[in-house]
C-alpha cells in the first residue's frame, strides 16, 4: 500500500522488543513494510505451521488497502475526502468501517471536553506542522489563529446519523491523524483472526494491538520509550495481551521561536500548541482506535485533567511529565489505577 494516507502527525515511542525464537513445533510469521507514511510490523505465531504467509500477506495488504479508501486525505475519491468537499449541508453514505471511526472520535471528543478533535487540520497546518510543511520561525498572529479556528470544531461541524455523515459547517474537513492509524492496526489484525491466528502483535508507525502470546508463551514485551529528543532509551516495559496500545509525545515535532518552545499537540479549544509538561501519554485499552485517540486527547488535556478522566472511565494510562531540562530526561510518572492494575 502507498503511504497515501499519511499519519504521521504524531511522534511515537512504543517499541516491541525483541522477540526470542519459537518453541519447537510453532511457526513464526514476520510480516513488515511501509503504509500510512510509516513502517508496520507484524509478528504472528501459526500454531499449526498451516498459514501460507503470501496469503496472510495479500489479506494483510487488503486490510490496509482499504483504511486507504475509507480514510485517505491524500487520495481525492476517498471516503474522508469526498465528505471534505462537501458544501454544509450535504450529507454522505459511508461504509461501516468510517462511520465506527467517526462514532468514536465523536465520543472521545465529547469525554475530553472537546481537547479530541479530527477537525483540528487547519490549525495543524497554520502551526506549521502538517505534512510537508518547513518548520516554522515564528509564531501564527491571533487574527490567523481564529481565522482557522472558525471552520475547526467538530461537535458543530459534523452530524452522524448510523453511516450518514452531514458537514454543518462551511469550510471543515475532517483529518483522522489521531485515530485512523490505529483503526488500522484493528484492521490488520482482524485479518490475521480471519486465518485462525490467535497469537499475535500487529504495529504500525507505534500503535499496536496484541492478541494471546508472544512465541516463549508470554505476555508480549513492549518499550516505552524515554520521552525525549536526545534519549531513545526504554523507560518502562509492559506486558500486553489482548490490548491495543499507543503513546502520544510532544518532543519529536516541535519549533522553536523567541525563546518559546511550540509543539505538534494542539489544544482545539485555544487554537494553540499546549504549554503544560506532561511530555508523553500512554494508553492501554480493548483496541488500537482507541488507544490511538485517547492517547492524544489526554497529552492535549495534561496529567491532571487527563488523570481525573482516565481514572473515571477505569482506561489504564501513564503520563509522563518533565521534572528538568530536555536535555536531562528528568521526568516523573503518574499511572492511573487500571494502568496499575494491569502493570502490576
Amino acid at each position: 500500500m502507498s503511504n497515501s494516507l499519511l499519519l504521521s502527525r504524531r511522534s511515537f515511542m512504543i517499541m516491541p522488543l525483541a522477540l526470542a525464537a519459537c518453541k519447537t513445533g510453532w511457526s513464526v510469521l514476520e510480516l513488515s513494510g511501509l503504509t500510512m507514511g510509516t513502517g508496520y510490523n507484524i509478528v504472528a505465531v501459526d500454531h499449526s505451521k498451516a498459514v501460507n504467509k503470501a496469503e496472510l500477506q495479500a489479506a494483510v495488504d487488503a486490510a490496509l488497502a482499504d483504511v486507504n479508501t475509507q480514510m485517505s486525505n491524500w487520495d481525492a475519491s476517498s471516503e474522508i475526502s469526498r465528505f471534505n468537499a462537501l458544501a454544509k449541508g450535504e450529507s454522505l453514505t459511508v461504509s461501516a468501517e468510517l462511520a465506527e471511526v467517526m462514532a468514536a472520535a465523536a465520543d472521545v471528543n465529547r469525554a475530553s471536553q472537546g481537547r479530541f478533535d479530527v477537525t483540528v487540520g487547519a490549525l495543524i497546518d497554520l502551526w506549521g506542522f502538517g505534512a510537508g510543511q518547513s518548520p516554522k520561525t515564528a509564531a501564527p498572529s491571533e487574527t490567523a489563529i481564529l481565522d482557522a479556528m472558525g471552520c475547526c470544531g467538530q461537535a458543530q461541524s459534523i452530524a452522524q446519523a448510523g453511516t450518514t455523515l452531514t458537514k454543518t459547517q462551511d469550510g471543515a474537513e475532517v483529518y483522522l491523524s489521531a485515530i485512523g492509524k490505529g483503526f488500522g492496526v484493528d484492521h490488520v489484525a482482524r485479518a490475521l483472526a480471519s486465518f485462525g491466528i490467535t497469537d499475535y502483535m500487529v504495529e504500525i508507525g507505534g500503535d499496536l494491538v496484541t492478541a494471546g502470546r508472544n512465541p516463549e508463551g508470554l505476555p508480549w514485551q513492549i518499550g516505552i520509550e524515554t520521552p525525549s529528543s536526545f534519549d531513545r532509551g526504554v523507560m518502562q516495559v509492559v506486558g500486553l495481551s489482548d490490548l491495543g496500545m499507543a503513546t502520544s509525545g510532544d518532543y519529536r515535532n516541535y519549533f522553536e521561536a523567541d525563546g518559546e518552545r511550540f509543539s505538534h499537540i494542539i489544544d482545539a479549544t485555544t487554537g494553540r500548541p499546549v504549554t503544560h509538561n506532561t511530555a508523553s501519554v500512554t494508553v492501554l485499552t480493548d483496541n488500537a482506535m482507541l488507544a490511538d485517540a485517547w492517547a492524544t486527547a489526554l497529552l492535549v488535556l495534561g496529567t491532571e485533567k487527563g488523570l481525573e478522566i482516565a481514572n473515571s472511565r477505569d482506561m489504564a494510562v501513564l503520563f509522563v511529565d518533565r521534572t528538568g531540562a530536555e536535555a536531562t530526561s528528568d521526568v516523573t510518572t503518574t499511572a492511573s489505577r487500571k494502568f496499575l492494575e494491569l502493570t502490576a
